[in-house]
């Protein structure tokens, strides 16, 4: 088991590096930011991604930027989150989808989150720091610091106790 850990940790280093040319000033990934396989990054010309230290994400985790994504220090995301700071525009029904191109937001994650596996955050997501979010949720709006959002049909918000 060590040796896939060093393995994957190998690879994220040589990911992280070909990030940093490809994109350049567009992404900032911060010190002992690792992931595990079929992690990827699409930064599109005007958007700007930034991971804070220590941050981990599991297997198929995706982030899309059209404008800006923030992920602060220390939250780790489970298998398969998928993060979008833009959606399709849909608006006009004489054209097709595709071509009306995206509506574009922000998505900022605080510091020491959980993102539980199958979470979709969309933009306009703001979540708090010390936030737990259960898998299989999806993201579109404020969620206060220190806040539990679970999915069972619709969102319960509980506050963690200190």
């Amino acid at each position: 088991m060590i040796i896939f850990k060093i393995w994957y940790h190998i690879l994220a280093i040589v990911k992280k590096f070909l990030y940093k040319i490809l994109y350049r000033k567009k992404i900032e990934i911060a010190k002992n930011v690792t992931w595990r396989r079929d992690f990827s990054v699409m930064i599109e010309k005007n958007g700007k991604l930034q991971i804070g230290k220590g941050c981990f994400f599991n297997n198929g985790c995706t982030i899309g930027v059209n404008k800006s994504v923030i992920i602060e220090n220390g939250s780790i995301f489970g298998e398969n989150v998928k993060i979008y700071d833009h959606n399709h525009r849909f608006a006009d029904t004489t054209k097709s989808i595709k071509s009306q191109g995206y509506s574009n937001g922000m998505v900022h994650i605080g510091k020491h989150c959980w993102i539980g596996s199958n979470v979709c955050i969309l933009k306009n997501a703001d979540i708090g720091n010390n936030c737990v979010i259960g898998a299989g949720c999806v993201i579109s709006e404020k969620i206060k610091d220190n806040t539990i959002v679970r999915a069972n049909n619709q969102y319960i918000l509980d506050t963690l106790k200190q």
